[in-house]
């Protein structure tokens, strides 16, 4: 579960001490700053706090514990801790390549302006499929994997730009004619995972 703010947690209670206030002796509504406590009790107050929660969920949405909190996604999360370099995601997840605790959102939401709206829409989607719908054997993308996604940390790197086989196809690479899995293939392949060895993520040393 998310973290909430204690600003959050403040609002929500002064939200709730005003509306039991209010509730409880409504006769302060007949004078005008009785009325705007009113005001902010029902109005102001749980909209802020609405829109306070709102963003916490948001945030914690995007963390690879939140993504991989549901049953279907969990071979994906082993695959991260699959101890070969030839998986790409896993490579770059345990030497942090991609920050691990934001993982999944980090090479999987579209860099634009509305990406994080857009893959909110589709979530709901999933949640709908979840526990409404029927979950396919094989989980696919909504759409071909976009060298985007990729060149959005790489493209300026030297170990990529010096590359001479990344040369002889950068053209290629950046108007999406050649896809960057062409090469790069080993990805999730959770079928694959049985009898694979995996890193054990190191625990977290507590701040002194």
């Amino acid at each position: 579960m998310p973290a909430f703010d204690p600003i959050l947690i403040a609002v929500v209670l002064a939200a709730i001490a005003l509306i039991a206030l209010v509730t409880l002796r409504p006769s302060l509504t007949a004078a005008r700053g009785g009325r705007v406590l009113a005001f902010l009790a029902f109005l102001v107050l749980p909209l802020l706090a609405s829109a306070m929660g709102l963003s916490a969920h948001l945030d914690h949405s995007k963390s690879t514990e939140f993504c991989l909190s549901c049953h279907p996604m969990k071979p994906y999360g082993q695959s991260l801790h699959v101890d070969d370099p030839a998986w790409i995601p896993a490579h770059h997840f345990q030497n942090n390549l991609v920050p691990r605790d934001h993982a999944c959102f980090t090479c999987h939401t579209h860099y634009t302006m509305f990406g994080d709206a857009k893959a909110k829409l589709r979530g709901l989607r999933h949640v709908y499929v979840y526990y409404l719908g029927h979950i396919p054997e094989k989980i696919e993308l909504y759409e071909p994997y976009n060298n985007r996604e990729c060149l959005h940390c790489h493209d300026g790197a030297r170990s990529f730009e010096e590359s001479d086989l990344h040369k002889e196809i950068r053209a290629d690479l950046a108007s999406g004619q050649i896809s960057c899995l062409e090469c790069h293939d080993t990805i999730h392949n959770v079928g694959d995972l049985k009898g694979k060895a995996l890193w054990t993520e190191p625990l977290k040393k507590s701040a002194p």
